[in-house]
Protein backbone atom coordinates (compact mmCIF):
# COMPACT_ATOMS: atom_id res chain seq x y z
CA UNK A 1 0.00 0.00 0.00
CA UNK A 2 1.15 3.45 -0.93
CA UNK A 3 2.21 5.40 2.26
CA UNK A 4 0.03 8.66 0.62
CA UNK A 5 -3.48 7.46 0.28
CA UNK A 6 -4.89 10.65 -0.22
CA UNK A 7 -3.07 12.49 -3.38
CA UNK A 8 -6.36 14.21 -3.41
CA UNK A 9 -9.62 15.42 -1.53
CA UNK A 10 -13.00 16.81 -2.71
CA UNK A 11 -15.17 18.36 -0.98
CA UNK A 12 -19.13 19.70 -1.75
CA UNK A 13 -19.46 23.10 -1.83
CA UNK A 14 -22.86 24.51 -0.36
CA UNK A 15 -23.43 28.58 0.19
CA UNK A 16 -24.67 27.67 3.68
CA UNK A 17 -23.51 28.38 7.14
CA UNK A 18 -21.47 25.67 7.69
CA UNK A 19 -19.65 26.64 4.77
CA UNK A 20 -16.34 28.09 6.22
CA UNK A 21 -16.26 25.55 8.75
CA UNK A 22 -16.58 22.75 6.30
CA UNK A 23 -13.33 24.34 4.17
CA UNK A 24 -11.60 25.01 6.92
CA UNK A 25 -11.51 21.21 7.57
CA UNK A 26 -10.62 20.02 3.94
CA UNK A 27 -7.83 22.55 3.97
CA UNK A 28 -6.41 21.72 6.88
CA UNK A 29 -6.53 17.78 5.76
CA UNK A 30 -5.33 18.46 2.30
CA UNK A 31 -2.22 20.38 3.94
CA UNK A 32 -1.51 17.20 6.95
CA UNK A 33 -2.15 14.99 3.58
CA UNK A 34 -0.63 16.87 1.25
CA UNK A 35 -3.10 16.44 -1.38
CA UNK A 36 -4.71 18.55 -3.87
CA UNK A 37 -7.94 19.95 -2.41
CA UNK A 38 -11.27 19.81 -5.32
CA UNK A 39 -14.32 22.18 -4.31
CA UNK A 40 -17.28 21.12 -5.91
CA UNK A 41 -20.25 23.39 -6.25
CA UNK A 42 -23.68 21.71 -8.05
CA UNK A 43 -24.53 24.87 -9.49
CA UNK A 44 -23.54 27.94 -11.72
CA UNK A 45 -20.13 29.42 -11.92
CA UNK A 46 -19.85 33.14 -10.91
CA UNK A 47 -17.54 35.15 -9.99
CA UNK A 48 -18.82 36.28 -6.28
CA UNK A 49 -19.07 32.56 -5.67
CA UNK A 50 -15.17 32.20 -6.51
CA UNK A 51 -14.11 35.59 -4.69
CA UNK A 52 -15.93 34.28 -1.52
CA UNK A 53 -14.13 31.10 -1.50
CA UNK A 54 -10.65 32.41 -2.37
CA UNK A 55 -11.28 35.07 0.96
CA UNK A 56 -12.19 32.01 3.12
CA UNK A 57 -8.95 29.91 1.48
CA UNK A 58 -6.75 32.99 1.87
CA UNK A 59 -5.39 31.63 5.66
CA UNK A 60 -3.92 28.57 4.05
CA UNK A 61 -2.12 30.58 0.97
CA UNK A 62 0.99 30.22 3.87
CA UNK A 63 0.59 26.39 4.07
CA UNK A 64 0.61 26.19 -0.12
CA UNK A 65 -2.47 24.57 -0.19
CA UNK A 66 -3.10 23.87 -4.00
CA UNK A 67 -7.13 24.13 -4.70
CA UNK A 68 -9.60 23.58 -7.83
CA UNK A 69 -12.97 25.15 -7.62
CA UNK A 70 -15.11 23.21 -10.19
CA UNK A 71 -18.76 24.47 -10.72
CA UNK A 72 -21.38 22.26 -12.13
CA UNK A 73 -25.17 22.20 -12.63
CA UNK A 74 -27.02 18.66 -12.14
CA UNK A 75 -28.42 15.94 -9.83
CA UNK A 76 -26.06 16.89 -6.87
CA UNK A 77 -25.49 13.00 -6.23
CA UNK A 78 -24.88 12.45 -9.96
CA UNK A 79 -22.31 15.71 -10.43
CA UNK A 80 -20.72 14.80 -6.92
CA UNK A 81 -20.03 11.31 -7.91
CA UNK A 82 -18.95 11.86 -11.70
CA UNK A 83 -16.84 14.84 -10.40
CA UNK A 84 -15.22 12.84 -7.98
CA UNK A 85 -14.43 9.86 -10.67
CA UNK A 86 -13.13 12.49 -13.20
CA UNK A 87 -10.55 14.17 -11.18
CA UNK A 88 -9.58 10.86 -9.24
CA UNK A 89 -10.33 11.63 -6.02
CA UNK A 90 -9.17 9.52 -3.00
CA UNK A 91 -11.24 10.89 -0.10
CA UNK A 92 -14.68 12.60 -0.27
CA UNK A 93 -15.68 14.64 2.27
CA UNK A 94 -19.09 14.91 3.43
CA UNK A 95 -21.19 16.34 5.99
CA UNK A 96 -23.48 14.57 8.42
CA UNK A 97 -26.94 16.25 9.89
CA UNK A 98 -28.07 16.45 13.43
CA UNK A 99 -31.76 15.30 14.43
CA UNK A 100 -33.45 17.85 15.60
CA UNK A 101 -33.48 19.38 18.95
CA UNK A 102 -30.96 16.06 19.84
CA UNK A 103 -27.53 15.71 19.70
CA UNK A 104 -27.35 12.90 17.14
CA UNK A 105 -25.83 12.86 13.58
CA UNK A 106 -26.77 10.81 10.88
CA UNK A 107 -26.06 10.74 7.54
CA UNK A 108 -28.81 12.55 5.36
CA UNK A 109 -30.12 11.09 2.14
CA UNK A 110 -28.18 12.90 -0.56
CA UNK A 111 -24.92 12.09 1.55
CA UNK A 112 -26.43 8.61 2.16
CA UNK A 113 -26.64 8.20 -1.38
CA UNK A 114 -23.13 8.77 -2.48
CA UNK A 115 -21.81 7.06 0.39
CA UNK A 116 -23.47 4.05 -1.17
CA UNK A 117 -21.87 4.61 -4.60
CA UNK A 118 -18.35 6.53 -4.27
CA UNK A 119 -15.31 4.39 -5.40
CA UNK A 120 -13.16 6.80 -3.52
CA UNK A 121 -12.91 6.80 0.53
CA UNK A 122 -15.42 9.23 2.17
CA UNK A 123 -14.92 11.09 5.29
CA UNK A 124 -18.17 11.80 7.05
CA UNK A 125 -17.56 14.95 9.43
CA UNK A 126 -20.03 15.45 12.52
CA UNK A 127 -19.29 19.26 13.63
CA UNK A 128 -16.88 20.53 11.44
CA UNK A 129 -15.01 23.76 13.13
CA UNK A 130 -13.08 26.55 12.08
CA UNK A 131 -10.63 25.93 15.18
CA UNK A 132 -8.66 22.82 14.98
CA UNK A 133 -10.58 20.19 17.43
CA UNK A 134 -7.47 17.73 17.60
CA UNK A 135 -7.48 14.74 16.64
CA UNK A 136 -6.18 12.19 20.20
CA UNK A 137 -7.53 9.03 19.81
CA UNK A 138 -8.85 6.63 16.86
CA UNK A 139 -10.90 3.45 16.68
CA UNK A 140 -10.53 1.18 13.92
CA UNK A 141 -11.95 -1.78 12.76
CA UNK A 142 -10.26 -5.05 13.33
CA UNK A 143 -12.62 -7.23 11.70
CA UNK A 144 -11.57 -10.91 9.57
CA UNK A 145 -11.83 -9.13 5.98
CA UNK A 146 -8.87 -9.09 3.40
CA UNK A 147 -9.48 -5.06 3.42
CA UNK A 148 -8.44 -5.30 7.07
CA UNK A 149 -4.88 -4.83 6.86
CA UNK A 150 -4.89 -1.95 4.50
CA UNK A 151 -7.44 -0.32 6.86
CA UNK A 152 -5.53 -0.37 9.93
CA UNK A 153 -2.01 0.53 7.91
CA UNK A 154 -4.21 3.28 6.64
CA UNK A 155 -5.72 4.21 9.97
CA UNK A 156 -2.08 4.09 11.18
CA UNK A 157 -0.99 6.56 8.56
CA UNK A 158 -4.13 9.33 9.36
CA UNK A 159 -2.89 8.80 12.98
CA UNK A 160 0.27 10.21 12.14
CA UNK A 161 -0.49 12.97 9.80
CA UNK A 162 -2.85 14.00 12.24
CA UNK A 163 -0.41 13.02 15.25
CA UNK A 164 -3.07 11.07 17.13
CA UNK A 165 -1.22 8.83 19.69
CA UNK A 166 -3.51 6.67 20.67
CA UNK A 167 -5.20 3.85 18.18
CA UNK A 168 -8.02 0.97 19.38
CA UNK A 169 -8.39 -1.75 17.32
CA UNK A 170 -12.02 -3.56 17.47
CA UNK A 171 -12.53 -6.97 16.53
CA UNK A 172 -16.23 -7.46 16.12
CA UNK A 173 -17.10 -11.04 17.42
CA UNK A 174 -20.59 -12.43 16.35
CA UNK A 175 -22.12 -14.02 19.52
CA UNK A 176 -22.94 -17.37 17.11
CA UNK A 177 -18.98 -17.71 17.26
CA UNK A 178 -18.92 -19.38 20.92
CA UNK A 179 -21.14 -22.50 19.59
CA UNK A 180 -22.52 -22.94 23.08
CA UNK A 181 -26.19 -22.40 24.47
CA UNK A 182 -25.82 -20.99 28.13
CA UNK A 183 -28.44 -22.66 30.08
CA UNK A 184 -26.37 -23.71 33.51
CA UNK A 185 -23.35 -23.16 35.39
CA UNK A 186 -21.42 -26.11 32.93
CA UNK A 187 -22.33 -24.54 30.18
CA UNK A 188 -21.67 -21.28 30.72
CA UNK A 189 -17.85 -21.73 32.19
CA UNK A 190 -17.50 -23.58 28.37
CA UNK A 191 -18.85 -20.13 26.87
CA UNK A 192 -16.72 -18.42 28.75
CA UNK A 193 -13.22 -20.49 28.10
CA UNK A 194 -14.85 -20.69 24.09
CA UNK A 195 -14.98 -16.43 24.92
CA UNK A 196 -11.22 -16.50 26.03
CA UNK A 197 -9.66 -18.61 23.01
CA UNK A 198 -11.82 -16.46 20.46
CA UNK A 199 -10.30 -13.35 21.90
CA UNK A 200 -6.84 -14.96 22.24
CA UNK A 201 -7.01 -16.04 18.57
CA UNK A 202 -8.53 -12.15 17.19
CA UNK A 203 -5.74 -10.49 19.16
CA UNK A 204 -2.99 -13.19 17.82
CA UNK A 205 -4.19 -12.34 14.30
CA UNK A 206 -4.36 -8.47 14.70
CA UNK A 207 -0.65 -8.32 16.45
CA UNK A 208 0.71 -10.39 12.87
CA UNK A 209 -1.13 -7.52 10.89
CA UNK A 210 0.69 -4.69 13.27
CA UNK A 211 4.00 -6.51 12.65
CA UNK A 212 3.35 -5.76 8.47
CA UNK A 213 2.95 -1.78 9.00
CA UNK A 214 6.16 0.24 9.14
CA UNK A 215 7.57 1.17 12.27
CA UNK A 216 7.60 4.81 11.23
CA UNK A 217 3.96 4.95 11.70
CA UNK A 218 3.12 2.91 14.89
CA UNK A 219 6.39 4.11 16.78
CA UNK A 220 5.52 6.13 19.84
CA UNK A 221 1.78 5.12 19.51
CA UNK A 222 -0.63 3.99 22.53
CA UNK A 223 -2.05 0.62 20.45
CA UNK A 224 -5.21 -1.39 22.08
CA UNK A 225 -6.47 -4.57 21.06
CA UNK A 226 -10.33 -4.51 21.97
CA UNK A 227 -12.58 -7.48 20.94
CA UNK A 228 -16.13 -7.09 21.43
CA UNK A 229 -18.98 -9.97 20.92
CA UNK A 230 -21.77 -8.31 19.12
CA UNK A 231 -24.10 -6.97 15.98
CA UNK A 232 -21.53 -5.72 13.34
CA UNK A 233 -21.36 -2.12 13.04
CA UNK A 234 -23.24 -1.04 16.10
CA UNK A 235 -20.56 -2.56 18.58
CA UNK A 236 -17.95 -0.41 16.96
CA UNK A 237 -20.41 2.55 16.91
CA UNK A 238 -21.20 2.24 20.51
CA UNK A 239 -17.41 1.11 21.70
CA UNK A 240 -16.44 4.64 19.74
CA UNK A 241 -19.18 6.79 21.38
CA UNK A 242 -18.49 5.46 24.74
CA UNK A 243 -14.80 5.82 24.48
CA UNK A 244 -15.16 9.64 23.07
CA UNK A 245 -13.15 8.66 20.05
CA UNK A 246 -12.47 11.78 17.63
CA UNK A 247 -12.45 9.21 14.59
CA UNK A 248 -13.94 6.04 13.93
CA UNK A 249 -12.21 4.21 10.79
CA UNK A 250 -14.32 1.37 9.05
CA UNK A 251 -13.89 -1.29 5.25
CA UNK A 252 -16.48 -0.09 2.76
CA UNK A 253 -19.07 -2.74 2.49
CA UNK A 254 -17.72 -5.43 -0.02
CA UNK A 255 -21.02 -5.73 -1.51
CA UNK A 256 -24.07 -3.37 -1.72
CA UNK A 257 -26.85 -5.09 -3.52
CA UNK A 258 -31.36 -4.25 -3.12
CA UNK A 259 -30.93 -6.99 0.24
CA UNK A 260 -28.44 -5.33 1.81
CA UNK A 261 -30.67 -2.32 1.45
CA UNK A 262 -33.57 -4.19 3.01
CA UNK A 263 -31.20 -5.30 6.11
CA UNK A 264 -28.85 -3.28 6.93
CA UNK A 265 -25.15 -4.38 7.60
CA UNK A 266 -22.38 -3.17 9.64
CA UNK A 267 -22.32 -0.16 7.76
CA UNK A 268 -25.23 1.32 7.93
CA UNK A 269 -25.57 0.83 11.50
CA UNK A 270 -23.11 3.60 11.62
CA UNK A 271 -24.96 5.69 9.02
CA UNK A 272 -28.20 5.67 11.35
CA UNK A 273 -26.48 7.34 13.99
CA UNK A 274 -22.73 8.57 13.98
CA UNK A 275 -20.88 8.57 16.63
CA UNK A 276 -18.22 10.77 15.90
CA UNK A 277 -16.19 11.49 12.86
CA UNK A 278 -16.17 8.72 10.37
CA UNK A 279 -13.82 7.58 7.76
CA UNK A 280 -15.14 4.80 5.51
CA UNK A 281 -11.73 3.44 3.20
CA UNK A 282 -12.58 2.03 0.08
Amino acid sequence: MSLKPFKSIGIGVAYSPNLKANLFEAARLSVFFGAKLFLIHVGEPSEEKTNMLSIILKSFEKDKLDYEVIFKTGDPVNVILSTTEQKKIDLLILGAVQREKILKYYVGSIARKITRKAKCSILLLIKPAVERMACKHIVVNGLKDPKTEQTITTAFYVANQLKSNKITIVEEIEEEEIHVKVDDDKSLRLATINKERIKLRENSRVKEIITHIPEELTKNKTIKLQPIFGKRGYSIGHYAQITRADLLVMNSPSKMTFWDRLFPHDIEHILTELPTDVLILQ
